[in-house]
């Protein structure tokens, strides 16, 4: 592949959520800056919604790692789950054991229990959902319950979700009313303006230990930007291909034929001819013609 051909180190624009390549983009910053505020200040329930390809995973992936002690973490990323499953799934991840028989009331209890004893020892459990636009009614109605899990001072549980704006559609049912007011915090993620993508697309390649990170032009920056419309994952997916196609011609920078040959090979992108592009040929069409007249005229 290109990694010899780049000098990097390793395939620097997977679509695996590898924290290592975390960016700290202004609205995945500030996104991040509110889930922990608002979890240190004990917040019970808190939404993260963004597009397909905006980067959620990846930042739930880095709130993870960003809580330590005295936080416990439980992570569901498939939360399509019914109202009995979702505790199991919880008491899983929280490392609670239980007969597989005992009934739902009792496994109630002792989820209550062990959040119980958790708050006694100064600890705080946060409970992250990813895909959370995937929930049955049911049960984000059996989640709004876990939340009544409190003592006087503070909730025992505080939960996170993370979905795509249908999240938004599904809150707005009149069913479960009670747990959008229960909502005390939100933001939704941005796509990424062109500076924004210089700037992650130079960060990704430095992690990848390129030489040179300024390797894309910034009429091929503004082409990701066009055909992309800013959403991380396609960024990603252009990126990598880009970089094949400049491998398959012996090029060592990318410029916007190379994007658009990647936009081309690539689902929901946007197929328009870049702006450049179309300058270009019109400016190649102008000289055809000019030179066809002035071979007109001396004949």
């Amino acid at each position: 592949m290109y990694l010899k051909h780049f000098g990097l180190s390793e395939f620097p624009f997977g679509l695996t959520p590898d924290t290592q390549f975390y960016f700290d983009l202004p609205s995945h910053r500030e996104a991040l800056n509110v889930l922990l505020i608002a979890l240190q200040n004990g917040e019970g329930f808190i939404k993260i919604t963004g597009n397909v390809g905006t980067g959620k995973t990846m930042l739930c992936r880095k709130l993870l790692n960003e809580l330590h002690d005295p936080f416990i973490t439980a992570y569901i990323p498939n939360p399509h789950l019914t109202a009995p499953g979702l505790r199991m799934a919880i008491a899983d991840e929280l490392s609670i054991s239980y007969a597989r028989n005992a009934g739902q009331t009792r496994l109630l209890q002792q989820i209550n229990d062990y959040l119980l004893n958790n708050a006694l020892n100064k600890k705080r459990t946060v409970l992250i959902i990813d895909e959370a636009q995937a929930m049955p009614i049911e049960t984000l109605e059996a989640l709004r319950l876990l939340t009544n899990l409190e003592t006087e001072k503070q909730k025992l549980l505080q939960i996170v979700l993370f979905g795509q704006p249908e999240l938004d559609t599904l809150l707005q049912k009149k069913s479960i009313r009670q747990l959008r007011q229960r909502i005390s915090f939100s933001y939704a993620l941005k796509q990424l303006s062109p500076s924004d993508i210089n700037a992650y697309i130079k960060h990704r390649l430095s992690i990848a230990k390129i030489d040179n990170p300024a390797i894309f032009s910034k009429h091929a920056i503004s082409a990701l930007h066009f055909y992309s419309k800013g959403t991380a994952r396609l960024i990603n997916i252009l990126a990598h291909k880009s970089l094949l196609s400049a491998y398959g011609s012996g090029l060592k920078e990318i410029g916007v034929k190379q994007v658009r040959l990647a936009a081309k090979d690539t689902e929901d992108t946007c197929r328009r001819k870049h702006p450049l592009e179309c300058q270009k040929q019109y400016i190649a069409v102008l000289l055809l013609t000019l030179c066809g007249l002035l071979i007109a005229h001396t004949i």
